[in-house]
C-alpha cells in the first residue's frame, strides 16, 4: 500500500494538485508517508491544510459553533 501512496503523494509534490484532506489523513497512519505529508503542507500552504500537535487539520473547514 505504501508504494501506491508515496509515488501519489510525489505526483502532488511535483503537479502542486491537493490529493485532498481524506487521502492525506487516510496516509497519516504511516510514520514514513507523515514526513512525506508534512513537507507537502510546508511547501503548499495554499491548500489550508496544516498539521498541528501531529494531527492533520483541515483549515478551510466551516467551524459550526
Amino acid at each position: 500500500m505504501r508504494p501506491e501512496r508515496m509515488q501519489k503523494l510525489k505526483v502532488a509534490a511535483n503537479s502542486g494538485q491537493n490529493p485532498g484532506f481524506e487521502y492525506l489523513k487516510e496516509s497519516w497512519d504511516d510514520p514514513a508517508l507523515q514526513i512525506v505529508i508534512k513537507k507537502l503542507l510546508a511547501k503548499f500552504p495554499q491548500w489550508g491544510i496544516a498539521c498541528v500537535d501531529g494531527v492533520l487539520a483541515d483549515c478551510n473547514e466551516q467551524q459550526v459553533q
